[in-house]
């Protein structure tokens, strides 16, 4: 995984990947990796998920605005 690099300073995400379908998020304090893919969170909110995660802000507050619970399981 890459590490987020959190530009804010205030970030509760640690690091991500990225697929063609998907963004994987681990989140500091836990060990579990979330998917969220196409078809659990959307296609445009993963797009937009990337776009994030590759700037280095506004990954962890998108989250819990858009997609929260819609990670796979």
């Amino acid at each position: 995984m890459r590490p987020y690099l959190n530009t804010d300073g205030d970030s509760n995400v640690e690091a991500y990947e990225t697929g063609a379908n998907y963004i994987d998020v681990k989140f500091k304090g836990t060990t579990k990796v979330y998917r969220y893919s196409s078809v659990s969170a959307g296609r445009e909110n993963v797009e937009q998920m990337k776009i994030l995660a590759q700037s280095g802000t506004g990954l962890n507050s998108f989250i819990m605005r858009n997609v929260r619970t819609k990670y796979e399981r």
